[in-house]
């Protein structure tokens, strides 16, 4: 059964070795960051640094066998504070398809409706990211019908903005 707990600095190592490819990479964090490979100390730095990062939740998902999915929560509009979005959402690699992504999200989102309180949450996951868009609509999550277009090499990948209302969880 998975927990969440508070990000720590020393996750990082950990998190960053789960990207294995730029394709991974560019899913997990999009144009957020500039170079792949990142190292721990980037993501700890950006984690700190960013504009806005005192408005950002880190957290780790663990179980009796450690690390297994990384997520974050932020109020995406200064104000706001009945909609959160979920971001840099990363499972272990070894643990893929166990179920625990729709349970890390099931966690997030008891975290932001009943914690944090919000009436909305949303994400954004790229259309190409089968597992992901999958996990997120099983979990509740449906399709605004907003997308944009993100430019991946020579590839065009669509990101669709899912989103989800307190109550409509499953």
């Amino acid at each position: 059964m998975l927990r969440l707990r508070p990000y720590r600095k020393s996750d990082a190592d950990i998190i960053v070795g789960w990207i294995k490819d730029e394709r991974t990479f560019r899913y997990w964090c999009a144009d957020r960051f500039e170079l792949y490979p990142i190292t721990a100390a980037d993501l700890n730095d950006q984690y700190e640094n960013s504009p806005g990062a005192e408005d950002v939740y880190h957290f780790t998902a663990y179980d009796e066998t450690g690390i297994a999915g990384h997520i974050n929560i932020r109020f995406p509009e200064p104000g706001n504070i009945d909609t959160v979005r979920f971001g840099y959402v990363i499972l272990n690699d070894k643990r893929r398809g166990q179920g625990l992504g729709k349970e890390m999200t099931a966690l997030a989102l008891r975290y932001a409706f009943d914690i944090m309180k919000a009436k909305r949450v949303t994400i954004g996951v790229f259309e190409e990211n089968k597992a992901a868009l999958n996990c997120y609509l099983s979990a509740g999550f449906r399709d605004t019908g907003t997308a944009y277009e993100f430019p991946y090499h020579d590839e065009k990948w669509n990101c669709k903005e899912l989103d989800i209302t307190k109550g409509t969880e499953k």
